[in-house]
């Protein structure tokens, strides 16, 4: 019986660390997108936030990604969901001079962090899903 548990967790952490080393190629979570047809088409992010409720994210003026799964915000790193993690980090930043700016953005590949955002809501909806998959540990 020890054995057969041993390698239930191999296995999940094998499955577990494929996923999160490939996070760039999983399937991208089906979100709605809402595009505000009143402003210019904008891929670009200055700064999202999450709605009242987590059910959505406000992109910038032109896009809202609705239909967040609320079970994404059990998967935490540290004391926030990986999703509000990339919320949180994924924005433009000035130094305080304003000399040095940090930008998301792909030039190359405008909808990058779109993209990015309904891949991380997968790979978290999967870990959780291998995580309650485990058999119970017994001292």
């Amino acid at each position: 019986k020890d054995a057969a548990v041993f390698h239930a967790f191999a296995e999940a952490g094998h499955e577990l660390a494929g996923l999160h080393i490939n996070y760039e190629s999983a399937k991208k979570f089906p979100l709605d997108e809402i595009e505000n047809k009143d402003v210019p088409l904008n891929w670009r992010v200055e700064a999202m936030k999450l709605t009242k409720d987590k059910s959505a994210i406000v992109y910038n003026d032109f896009l809202t990604l609705s239909g967040i799964p609320p079970e994404v915000f059990d998967y935490k790193l540290g004391n926030r969901s990986a999703l509000e993690w990339i919320i949180d980090q994924y924005r433009v930043t000035k130094d305080e001079q304003g000399n040095i700016v940090s930008d998301p953005n792909h030039a190359d590949d405008e909808k990058y962090i779109v993209n990015l955002i309904g891949k991380i809501i997968t790979v978290s909806l999967e870990t959780l899903k291998l995580v309650k998959s485990l058999p119970e540990l017994t001292p």
